[in-house]
């Protein structure tokens, strides 16, 4: 049942610009752009919370080096989105290991200050980067070509490319979580002293998961400024990594599907609310504080409340 339920989701999810043409609403074909792009980042930021521990608060600096990776590219006459996703992971992934590095010798709060300490180091780097726009941000000449005979210059066939993209980094996610390093990984969360104790190098394998989720970051700041067709340093500020840290909360931090979620519930409350309201932020907030008054864990743990009762109903008929 599971696996046709997420079967019928993705189905859902190719159709849906279809589907929005067919109503005359194509510019939510945007707005749900921007979901997959957030859930992607939200994602990776949940796998080395819910998985690993890390409270990073300037995981935000891998999604703008992303976006700047692929605006930079683009100034410089890079039309291939390969070339630009390749160097968009080699940027996140080197910033990733030299973060990380440093950070992960650390632990609780000073874990926090230092990410969002060194992730400020990059905003004001890139705000006073006059050449590449400073703090205007920088443009980007239009979408790159990926080749394959397809084109993402529209905006269905940008949301598809997306959409593969989430699919590919959670099918990457899965695979690592089910392995060996996953496996260690949720162990070193439990208990580090023990895990080092039985002989897991914890240092190596958080760094591991580190960059691998600079990595993803990175990819899904590319997009996101592809998206845009802008860069600019509010995407790398210590807020940003404080919104991130709010949708994880909200869709679930350790739950797997979490970051999709929670990415969904906030933007699409944003999005709602922003039409309706001019101070739309204060009721964002009222609905985040009785959604982990209903929910402390997310809204993931609504659907396994609802999967226990369903057990506790069958055992007991």
């Amino acid at each position: 049942m599971q696996r046709l339920l997420l079967l019928f989701f993705i189905v859902l999810a190719v159709l849906l610009p279809v589907l929005a043409q067919a109503a005359g609403m194509e510019y939510y074909i945007g707005v749900l752009t921007r979901i997959l792009i957030f859930a992607i980042v939200v994602s990776s930021l949940n796998f080395i919370l819910g998985y690993g521990g890390m409270v990073s608060f300037g995981h935000a600096v891998f999604f703008g080096l992303g976006a700047y990776a692929t605006a930079i590219a683009s100034f410089h006459g890079v039309t291939s989105a390969w070339v630009i996703w390749l160097l968009a992971a080699l940027v996140s992934a080197l910033a990733g290991l030299a973060i990380g590095a440093i950070a992960l010798r650390t632990r609780a709060v000073y874990f926090i200050m230092i990410t969002m300490a060194l992730a400020q180091l990059f905003y004001y780097f890139f705000v006073g980067f006059r050449y590449y726009g400073g703090d205007d941000g920088i443009q980007i000449n239009g979408r790159p070509v990926i080749g394959l005979g397809l084109d993402i210059s529209g905006d269905n066939g940008f949301y598809w490319l997306v959409l593969a993209w989430l699919l590919a980094v959670h099918v990457l996610l899965a695979r690592l979580l089910k392995s060996r390093f996953g496996l260690a990984l949720n162990a070193m969360r439990e208990n580090e002293r023990r895990a080092q104790a039985i002989g897991y190098p914890t240092l190596r394998y958080k760094l591991a998961a580190f960059v691998i989720a600079a990595v993803i970051a990175g990819i899904a700041g590319s997009l996101i400024g592809m998206s845009n067709l802008f860069a600019s340093p509010k995407l790398l500020h210590w807020s940003q990594s404080g919104i991130l840290l709010v949708m994880v909360a909200l869709g679930g931090v350790g739950y797997f599907y979490g970051g999709i979620l929670g990415a969904a519930v906030f933007l699409l409350l944003e999005e709602i609310l922003s039409t309706h309201f001019e101070y739309w932020q204060i009721y964002v907030g009222l609905i985040l504080l009785l959604v982990v008054m209903v929910a402390p864990r997310g809204v993931s743990s609504l659907m396994s409340i609802g999967k226990t009762l369903k057990q506790g109903e069958q055992h007991g008929a």
